[in-house]
């Protein structure tokens, strides 16, 4: 018996790069058994891309994995860590397309679609607009990007959890030479986090970030990029993960990563406020598993939970963990979930 829930690492049997238009190619990977149930796998942030531990969440016997780069990020190109990079084309509906382009280039009739985090967002997306491409759906983390989910891990709600790396996130919007407001008053709380940055988007910290991290200037944008990217890595494990987070201080990554996210945010992922629940009756009759951390920061359990209000039919699962995707209890439910649908696809 495994005593890791995970498969043992694998490599892919084939990759290589898909033309979707707009001038954007996406890298994508095959792994696994390419005679085996098909499923994609949609990656976090938006702006993450792949890492090799995403292979291991399938049996490779069972099952032919699907793994790619969404636009601007990991190794499809153009990289949104370039000076010239335009993001107008990379929404989430040109991602929900590029889903369906890929599936026909793989020559996929349908497949499960595995998601967490913005991941989970993406396939919720997709599967209301395509569920007859859909076999199952294996979600973790849920993520939404309703104004209140936004707000809650930016604009302050989360920082009362994680004090030092809250403002370790604030830093770059109130500037080295930007002193605070005068003295708060006694009893009244902590000395308020305001800049002459902060006022000219209204208290926004998302919208206050978008000026710094596309600002031309490289000693603007990367240290913005590196405090955005840093505070959502060190809070999306139970347990500091310290060489995470210096792995997620590389320029060109924590760039491309916070520079993608704060664009989707910025335009709350061009989704009608709520849409993704308001269409959860698209997802009736798709075999769904919900896997979420009771204590997950960045994608707290009430979005998970008011998913399932709306879909009862997905077995929801609630484990003692954060966000990570590696955490050994999500890790092992995952794993669960896929060796499940992969018995039931005989």
């Amino acid at each position: 018996m495994r005593t890791d829930p995970l498969y043992p690492p694998l490599e892919p049997y084939a990759h290589g790069w898909l033309d979707v238009g707009d001038g954007q190619r996406l890298y994508w990977e095959e792994c696994g058994n390419p005679d085996g149930l098909p499923a994609v796998f949609v990656h976090g942030g938006p702006g993450g891309g792949l890492a090799a531990v995403y292979r291991r969440y399938f049996d490779p016997a069972r099952y032919r994995v699907v793994l790619f780069d969404q636009r601007n990020c990991g190794r499809s190109t153009p990289h949104a860590s370039e000076p010239a990079v335009d993001l107008s084309t990379n929404t989430t509906w040109h991602l929900v397309a590029d889903l369906e382009k890929l599936r026909a280039d793989r020559g996929i009739d349908a497949w499960l679609v595995f998601g967490g985090s913005w991941g989970s967002s993406l396939a919720l997306a997709y599967a209301e607009t395509h569920p007859d491409r859909v076999t199952a759906l294996v979600l973790r983390g849920i993520f939404t990007l309703r104004r209140s989910e936004l707000d809650w891990y930016y604009n302050g709600g989360a920082g009362n959890l994680a004090p030092a790396w809250w403002r370790s996130f604030e830093a770059p919007l109130l500037g080295a030479h930007e002193p605070f407001d005068a003295p708060w008053p006694r009893g009244q709380g902590t000395v308020p986090a305001t800049s002459e940055l902060l006022r000219r988007h209204g208290g926004d910290r998302i919208a206050a970030y978008h000026e710094l991290l596309f600002a031309a200037d490289p000693a603007v944008h990367v240290p913005a990029a590196q405090a955005w990217t840093s505070w959502e890595t060190a809070t999306s494990h139970l347990v500091l993960d310290q060489a995470a987070v210096e792995e997620s201080l590389d320029p060109e990554h924590a760039v491309a990563f916070a520079r993608i996210e704060n664009h989707y945010f910025v335009h709350g992922g061009w989704f009608a406020e709520g849409q993704l629940l308001q269409q959860a009756d698209r997802l009736r009759q798709i075999p769904a598993v919900i896997v979420q951390g009771a204590y997950d920061l960045p994608c707290p359990v009430r979005t998970a939970d008011d998913l399932h209000r709306v879909w009862p039919e997905a077995d929801y699962r609630v484990v003692l963990a954060g966000h990570s995707i590696t955490e050994p209890e999500i890790a092992a439910e995952l794993v669960a979930a896929t060796d499940r649908f992969a018995a039931s696809a005989g």
